[in-house]
């Protein structure tokens, strides 16, 4: 079982855990407006999934805003913030903090996405919440960038997780050695 840290504390992860190099689930979450958006799996757009605890901490609220700024601007990619916050308080997120360039999904439901991806927090204070994490996945659907923060209250490693992108989303175009295929 994974393990991440709150506050330098022990933390074990549930679910499947997901490796660079396997398939990207695909999983269902519910938008802001109440609809379903599906993030991982083949698309026609390279992915970048962000995986919060909560957008209503400032750690997760500045990941978000970076995020809206730095990532929804790779051509050729989809940006989505996922959350347990519920659809109503992602999309007042959003309007308050002028996010406009990224998708954000609640995995409220069913825990999907948390589980799928081995990031569901599973005791602690923070219990059934997704730790911090970043998948990239390609348009094939495979992963080829995973960052699990180590401390959950610590912003994740913007540089990797941006040039993994950009070297998915336009593999011709970019090389900055993060070794994203």
């Amino acid at each position: 079982m994974a393990t991440t840290k709150l506050k330098g504390n022990p933390v074990a992860l549930a679910g499947s855990e997901i490796n660079v190099g396997d398939n990207a689930p695909a999983i269902t979450l519910v938008a802001k407006d109440l609809s379903e958006i599906k993030v991982g799996g083949a698309s026609d757009k390279a992915q970048i999934i962000v995986i919060v605890p909560s957008l209503d901490t400032a750690v997760c609220a500045q990941e978000t805003r970076t995020f809206n700024t730095k990532a929804a601007a790779t051509p050729d990619a989809t940006v989505i913030v996922a959350s347990m916050d519920l659809p109503f308080a992602m999309g007042r997120f959003c309007t308050t903090e002028g996010i406009e360039n990224l998708q954000v999904g609640s995995d409220f439901r069913e825990r999907a996405l948390a589980n799928a991806y081995g990031v569901l927090i599973a005791d602690g204070p923070l219990k059934g919440l997704s730790a911090r994490a970043i998948f990239v996945v390609s348009k094939a659907g495979k992963v080829v960038y995973k960052e699990i923060c180590p401390e959950i209250t610590e912003e994740p490693n913007y540089e990797a997780a941006l040039c993994a992108l950009k070297e998915t989303a336009a593999p011709s175009g970019h090389t900055c050695g993060c070794g994203a295929r």
